[in-house]
C-alpha cells in the first residue's frame, strides 16, 4: 500500500501501491474513498499464459449484483460518484477492461473487442459466477451490448448510459501507424486536450475540476498505456451493431441519456430504444454526456429502481 497525503490536513490516507503515485493529487472525496477501495487480481484467460492484473472494486451487498464497465481510454474512476450511491443498497462491482484503466497490459494481447469480452467473462467467472445487472457508459455501452449478445446467461438485465453502437470505431484509427500512433496518443495524452475533452462531456462545465481531470489521466502513468490503445484502435474497436444484433437483446433494458451530450449526440437514444425489445429511455435532464458524474443521484436512482 501507498500513502495519500489530505493537503492541509495531519492524517494520511492508505492507497494502493501499483497505482501512480500522482493519485496522491486527488482532492475530491469520492475520489480518494475510491482508490482506496482498489484491488487487484490475478485473472487467469485463454489470452496469455501469463494470468493478467486485474483492476477491480466490490462493495454494497444484495441480490442480483450490478457490474459496471466503463467507457473509451477511461477508468473505473469515471462512477466514483455513483458507486456509493448503488453500494449502499446493492452488490455493486466495477472492472478495468482489457487494455484500459489500471489492468495491466500483457505484451502480445492484441486488446480486440473479443479479447476485451473474453477477460471481462473470466473475471465475471472468478470473482461473481452469478446473473448480473451490467451497466455500460460510453464505450463500455458498446461492450455491455457485445458481452450481453456473446453470454447472455450471465446477463439478467442491462443497463446503457449515453452508449455508443450506433457510431464507428475512435477516429484514431486512421493515424494508428507508426510513427503516427505513438503521436496520435500523445496527443490525447496532452493535458490541454484531456481538458478540452472533459469540458464538452459535462454541460455544467464546473465539473471539469482538477479532480476530475486527474481521475480521467491517472491511468496514462500506468505501464504501456499508450500500446494498450493502440491496440485497440487498430483492431478496429466497437463498430456499429447492426439492427438485427440488437434486437437479439432479450434482456430489459434501460437506457438512461444525457439530454445535453455533446460527444455523441442524442440521436442514438431513440434509436437504441426502438431497435431493442423490452428497453426504456429516460432522459437525464441538464446533463451532458456523462450523467453517472453530472446527476449521479438520478442516475442511481433509476438503475437501483429498474
Amino acid at each position: 500500500m501507498g500513502f495519500l497525503p489530505c493537503s492541509g490536513a495531519p492524517l494520511l490516507f492508505m492507497f494502493p501501491n501499483f497505482l501512480p503515485p500522482s493519485a496522491t493529487n486527488l482532492t475530491e472525496s469520492t475520489s480518494i474513498a475510491l482508490i482506496q477501495s482498489i484491488e487487484r487480481i490475478a485473472i487467469p484467460t485463454p489470452l496469455s499464459y501469463d494470468a493478467i492484473a486485474t483492476t477491480y472494486v466490490n462493495q454494497g451487498s444484495g441480490s442480483t449484483p450490478l457490474l459496471l464497465i466503463h467507457g473509451f481510454d477511461s477508468s473505473i474512476l469515471e462512477f466514483r460518484r455513483l458507486l456509493p450511491l448503488l453500494a449502499a443498497q446493492r452488490e455493486t462491482w466495477m472492472v478495468d477492461l482489457l487494455g484500459f484503466g489500471f489492468t495491466q497490459r500483457i505484451p502480445g494481447i492484441k486488446f480486440s473487442t473479443t479479447d476485451i469480452k473474453t477477460h471481462l467473462y473470466h473475471f465475471w467467472q472468478t470473482l461473481i459466477n452469478q446473473r448480473v445487472i451490467l451497466v455500460g457508459a460510453s464505450m463500455g455501452g458498446a461492450a455491455a451490448i457485445d458481452f450481453t449478445l456473446t453470454y447472455p446467461e450471465v446477463v439478467k438485465k442491462l443497463v446503457l448510459i449515453d452508449s455508443a453502437g450506433f457510431t464507428g470505431s475512435s477516429p484514431l484509427g486512421r493515424f494508428m501507424f507508426p510513427p503516427l500512433d505513438y503521436l496520435a496518443t500523445e496527443f490525447l495524452r496532452n493535458a490541454k486536450v484531456r481538458q478540452s475533452i472533459s469540458r464538452a462531456a459535462y454541460k455544467d462545465k464546473s465539473f471539469a475540476s482538477e479532480d476530475a481531470l486527474l481521475c480521467a489521466a491517472l491511468h496514462l502513468e500506468m505501464p504501456d498505456w499508450h500500446k494498450g490503445l493502440i491496440a485497440f484502435t487498430k483492431s478496429g474497436g466497437y463498430q456499429p451493431f447492426k439492427l438485427k444484433q440488437l434486437e437479439n437483446i432479450a434482456q430489459p433494458t434501460l437506457i438512461l441519456w444525457g439530454d445535453n451530450d455533446k460527444i455523441l449526440g442524442i440521436k442514438d437514444a431513440p434509436k437504441f430504444h426502438k431497435a431493442i425489445p423490452h428497453s426504456e429511455l429516460f432522459w437525464v435532464e441538464n446533463s451532458g454526456h456523462i450523467p453517472h458524474l453530472e446527476k449521479p443521484q438520478i442516475t442511481a436512482e433509476k438503475i437501483l429502481n429498474f
